[in-house]
This record gives C-alpha cells, sequence and structure tokens, in this order.
C-alpha cells in the first residue's frame, strides 16, 4: 500500500510539475526514472529499517522484562496479577495461574510482551520482505504515470493528458482497493486516494509553470 500510492504520487506530480515547464518529453522520461529509481530503494530501505527498528524494539524490551522477573519478581507478578484482575478474575483464580505462570520464565516474559505491553513477536523475515514489496510495489506505480511519455514522444501535452488519465484510473482503483481490505468504504477511499494525487500533480504543475515563465 505505502509503495504503490507514493509511486502513483510523486512520480505522477514529478512528471506534471516539469512538463509545465520544459517542452522536451526525454527530460521527462529522464527525470522521471531517475526519481523512480531513488524512491524505490529509498523507500524500500525506510520498509527495511521501519521492520528491524520493530524487530529491535521487541527484543530490548523482552530483555527488560526477563530482567524485572529475575531482580523485580514480586513487582512483576503484581504486574501480572492486575492484568488478571481487568478481565474480572477472583484473587483465588488469579492466585493459582500466576503461581503457575510464574514457573516458566520464558513463557512468563511472552505473557508480559503481549498483555502488559501490547507487543507481538515480530516475524524475523519481515524486513526483507518488506523492503522488496515497498521497492518493486513503487516502481510499478511510478511507471503507470511514466508510461505515457515514453510511447507518446512527439506531444507533450498529450502526453499529459493521457498520464493524467493513466494516473487518476490507477489511483481509483487503487485506492478502492486498498479501502476494501483496510475495511473502509471502498468510494470514500477512492476519492480520497484520487485526491491527494490530483492535488500534489496540479500544484506541482502550476508551481513549474509559474516559475518558467
Amino acid at each position: 500500500v505505502i509503495g504503490m500510492a507514493d509511486g502513483l504520487t510523486v512520480p505522477f506530480a514529478l512528471a506534471a510539475g516539469i512538463s509545465g515547464a520544459v517542452d522536451s518529453i526525454q527530460i521527462i522520461v529522464t527525470a522521471g526514472l531517475a526519481e523512480i529509481a531513488a524512491g524505490s530503494i529509498a523507500m524500500g530501505l525506510g520498509g527495511y529499517l521501519a521492520a528491524r527498528t520493530s524487530e529491535e524494539h521487541y527484543d530490548n524490551e523482552r530483555k527488560r522484562e526477563l530482567y524485572e522477573i529475575d531482580n523485580l519478581n514480586d513487582r512483576e507478578k503484581q504486574e501480572t496479577t492486575e492484568i488478571f484482575k481487568s478481565y474480572g478474575m477472583t484473587d483465588t483464580q488469579i492466585e493459582s495461574i500466576v503461581a503457575t505462570i510464574s514457573q516458566d520464565k520464558q513463557k512468563w516474559a511472552d505473557f508480559m510482551m503481549r498483555y502488559e505491553l501490547g507487543l507481538e513477536k515480530p516475524d524475523v523475515t519481515r524486513a526483507p520482505k518488506s523492503a522488496f514489496t515497498i521497492g518493486v510495489s513503487y516502481i510499478i506505480g511510478g511507471l503507470i504515470p511514466l508510461a505515457p511519455y515514453m510511447l507518446i514522444t512527439n506531444n507533450i501535452h498529450l502526453a499529459l493528458a493521457t498520464s493524467s488519465i493513466a494516473t487518476l484510473t490507477a489511483l481509483t482503483i487503487f485506492g478502492a482497493i486498498k479501502g476494501k481490505l483496510m475495511g473502509t468504504p471502498p468510494l470514500k477511499a477512492a476519492i480520497q486516494t484520487v485526491l491527494v494525487g490530483g492535488l500534489a500533480a496540479t500544484v506541482a504543475y502550476s508551481i513549474a509553470a509559474y516559475i518558467s515563465k
């Protein structure tokens, strides 16, 4: 979602902006390809680092929980008791459960990670998968607004119009699919996605056209 959304919007805005400042389609294509290459690497790396940060945060918090179990055992038992109290359990029930769970340090730490801190163990393969998925999605999204400039090499205005139609259509479809997957009304999500992409391109084109005068 992140890769495709930015891939459709940023290169589209860039191509539209340059179209308002130059008459050379070759320059637009070159700049667009360079942006897609740089953007996909940056977005992919950002996804990788975000996933790695999540893994490191989980590992650090789990080490802290293990330390507290070893060195602050009574306090940790009290925190565990409070968790079960929030579920409406009686003191007798809680005492038995806490006594059982505290016998296994590793499982106790896992329990506290999930129910005290609300952290799930990250998938160790997530970082490279995230980097690849975001990077490739960005490239695919970025080629949609740039393709008309590659195919229509003799008319920059026609290329811009075709790129606008293709991109806005893709944004509409993508927004609807994104909305359905995320549980929001597809029409609402499609309109929001189109408005963001259209606004970015309009502003970029207007600024470039004004500066080039």
